[in-house]
């Protein structure tokens, strides 16, 4: 069956992007990052700050859109697995044309496609059509490189193109027509952004106490009832929303009681989809009716069993690499389901079984690495964990890791001092401001914290008192008032 839908996916791309299978060169890696231009700054998680959990989707997709394109790239690359992907892109014409979703009053759509293409070309025309952006200006690359095009091939005009407005406000560019218009912009500041948002802020975090308190009421009742260690989100959803899945939760625990007790002693995370997580968390897909959530429940057991095998695959593969340890670092590597992560590592131990390269007994003890599966040489983390991919070269990662040592070690010693100095300024932090919380996203790393925090020391900010506070990479006031700053705010008056 499979002959005959190859043909046919590729007649489909065929009517949606036509001339391009009569003439066209192979993208380089960089070519296709700059045609894709629109496409970022449409989905770019930046531009989505007071939407947390379109922010979250757009990053996770992006990281596996990244994935796909990089083994894309791979030499000798026979077929990729179909990706499906959703995007919630910015829109700027309030009326969308036909066949396409209408966006919601915040400004932007979700997308949703699967990527099954085998070269970058096909992929970023696919990809641009999916989010209905223009393809003109790859159109206008491809022709410029056809001195002479191939028959049958459309020339394009040999006159300026004038965009539509809505280019410009995808890509970032400057609009020449737009140049006219003289306006002052001005720096955001920290207090200048605290005086416009603090009071609203204030207003939104008094508004939702009530239901903060009911959120910590029904966490610790679900935490005690269920025996678990913890009651996580993956995403920042607003407190309503949290209650409500909680009482999702509740209510299916009162129906079945005993099969959602399997979960004494683990974390339960809501997420996009229900499984066992790589760390071994039971993860609930939002998204699912409770029939599914009650499955996941009841195959826990068999899910504890491959918890056992992966623990013992990553000992195994510790002890052929001189007994550096097998780490699997959540805020830096992609969402794998144990499923996932204990193929990667059971291929992984294949590979090394067969090379058999000699690491001399416990010498890298001490020493971490994290698998992956999207790079092909090894590299070191500032960390100090090694990030080593899934088809590197072993001889070669024999060499690295060796000559690379005693740098891991020192990286992870100044990550467990760089800890110390950022838990002391946190503290600090929130007893001079006297804030109800201070947090950072795990994108923010130790390094970006630690500067932040004794900048942050050094000012005088009232309206941060009795406020949540979140290091992030931009402003917003969140649903329920809590403040999002960036992490190098600036300081002083605007600038002109």
């Amino acid at each position: 069956m499979f002959c005959y839908l190859r043909p046919l996916r590729r007649f489909c791309l065929e009517k949606i992007l036509p001339h391009w299978f009569h003439y066209s060169r192979a993208l380089s890696g960089a070519e296709a990052v700059n045609a894709l231009r629109p496409f970022y700054f449409a989905v770019h998680p930046d531009f989505f700050g007071q939407h947390p959990r379109e922010r979250e989707v757009n990053e996770n997709s992006l990281k596996r859109l990244s994935v796909y394109l990089e083994n894309l790239q791979k030499p000798g690359f026979k077929s990729l697995k179909p990706t499906q992907l959703t995007f919630y892109v910015r829109e700027t014409d309030p009326s969308p044309s036909d066949g396409q979703e209408p966006f919601s009053s915040s400004g932007f759509r979700a997308v949703k496609f699967t990527l099954h293409t085998r070269d970058l070309l096909s992929t970023v025309l696919y990809i641009l059509n999916s989010c209905s952006l223009s393809v003109e200006h790859v159109e206008s690359r491809d022709t410029n490189m056809h001195s002479q095009p191939l028959r049958g091939a459309r020339r394009a005009p040999d006159r300026p193109i004038k965009w539509d407005k809505s280019y410009y406000a995808f890509t970032g560019f400057r609009d020449p027509a737009a140049d006219l218009d003289h306006v002052t912009r001005v720096e955001v500041t920290l207090a200048s952004w605290l005086d416009n948002n603090g009071k609203n802020a204030i207003k939104k975090l008094k508004d939702s106490l009530p239901l903060r308190k009911e959120l910590e009421r029904l966490k610790d009742e679900l935490s005690h009832l269920l025996q678990l260690s913890d009651i996580r989100w993956q995403r920042g959803w607003g407190v309503a929303h949290r209650c409500s899945q909680l009482h999702s939760l509740g209510r299916l625990a009162q129906q079945n009681l005993e099969t959602l007790q399997r979960a004494k002693g683990c974390t339960v995370v809501f997420t996009d989809r229900s499984g066992m997580s790589a760390l071994g968390h039971v993860m609930l897909g939002t998204m699912d009716v409770h029939h599914h959530w009650t499955k996941l429940f009841e195959r826990l057991p068999s899910y504890f069993d491959l918890q056992r095998r992966l623990m013992l695959l990553e000992d195994q593969i510790s002890g052929l690499l001189g007994g550096i340890q097998v780490v699997y670092v959540e805020e830096l590597q992609p969402e794998l389901t144990m499923e996932e992560y204990y193929s990667l590592l059971d291929a992984f131990h294949g590979r090394l079984l067969q090379s058999r390269s000699p690491f001399h007994p416990q010498s890298l003890r001490g020493l971490q690495m994290a698998l992956g599966s999207d790079r092909y040489a090894p590299s070191l983390h500032e960390l100090g964990h090694f990030t080593v991919p899934m088809l590197c070269d072993l001889a070669n990662l024999q060499w690295f890791i060796r000559t690379r040592a005693q740098q891991a070690r020192e990286n992870m010693r100044r990550k467990e001092e760089l800890k110390v100095i950022e838990n002391e300024l946190i503290r600090a932090s929130t007893k001079k401001f006297s804030l109800e919380k201070l947090s950072k996203e795990p994108s923010i790393s130790s390094v970006q914290m630690v500067d932040c925090c004794k900048r942050l020391l050094e000012q005088s900010l009232p309206y941060l008192q009795g406020m949540r506070l979140c290091v992030s990479h931009f402003y917003s006031v969140m649903q329920d008032g809590d403040l999002c700053i960036p992490w190098n705010w600036k300081s002083g008056e605007a600038v002109k």
